[in-house]
């Protein structure tokens, strides 16, 4: 894939992620803010000061998570993000950090 089909794939995911995860603050009474800053997207849980770092990394073509509980890299195969190390889904793996770090489900 070239690096321009990368970041456009990747801006996607960021987006999609972010979108979600505002219509869960908006529809419920779990307290998370996103911010967006070019590649990276912050998600902070104010309640238990935890948050969650997701971005882009095109020179290797993987996006990056980072929390409090390790840092993850996937890479795009077979139209999914798989974890280089695990095999897990980012989008699976997402969902369980913001319920750890919300104390409640978090699906997206």
């Amino acid at each position: 894939m070239s690096e321009s089909e990368f970041l456009q794939l990747a801006e996607g995911v960021l987006r999609k992620i972010q979108t979600s995860l505002e219509q869960v603050a908006d529809e419920t009474d779990i307290d998370l803010e996103c911010a967006r800053s070019g590649n990276v997207l912050q998600v902070e849980f104010p309640d238990n000061d935890a948050k969650i770092i997701i971005n882009t990394q095109a020179p290797m073509q993987e996006i990056w998570v980072a929390a409090k509980a390790g840092g993850y890299h996937y890479r795009h195969k077979d139209g999914l993000w798989l974890n280089t190390r695990d095999g897990s889904e980012l989008f699976a793996s997402l969902s369980a950090l913001a319920t750890l770090y919300a104390g409640e489900a978090i699906q997206l």
